[in-house]
């Protein structure tokens, strides 16, 4: 895997580009096209959380994600029981922001991936989080 083409997706930019009214819209539209032909990945946490804040927002963009998933639109990192011991470390180190599921779910991606490019609207987060304890993330949200 050369993970120069990968760019990890989190939960606000598959939100932001399904809905128009969110305060990243254009943001997140700018983002989709300066990212190009890279492709993405995500977790199972994450899409949890899309399909929730989403459907919720906008069925219509919902079933349209869903469809451009069963497309191939990301790959989805396969999490085991074996990550949650470093889950829980990391909601541990990070609790004062604090960080949820999802996140931890992409710092143990980047961590298995070496993936550090990242698009997400928790700008403060993705500052303070890092990857393997030294490594920061480059959130390529414009």
């Amino acid at each position: 895997m050369d993970n120069q083409l990968y760019v990890m997706i989190d939960t606000g930019f598959f939100v932001a580009i399904g809905n128009s009214k969110d305060r990243w819209h254009t943001a997140a539209k700018k983002t989709l096209a300066s990212i190009g032909k890279r492709k993405w990945i995500t977790t199972w946490p994450v899409l949890t959380e899309v399909s929730h804040l989403l459907s919720n927002v906008s069925p219509t963009e919902y079933h349209k994600l869903l469809d451009a998933l069963q497309q191939g639109l990301c790959e989805i990192f396969p999490l085991s029981l074996t990550h949650i011991a470093r889950m829980y470390d990391l909601t541990l180190k990070y609790k004062d922001l604090p960080m949820d599921l999802a996140d931890a779910s992409l710092v143990i991606l980047a961590e298995e991936k070496a993936i550090a490019d990242i698009v997400s609207t928790d700008q403060r987060d993705f500052e303070t989080y890092r990857w393997k304890n030294k490594h920061p993330f480059r959130n390529l949200l414009m």
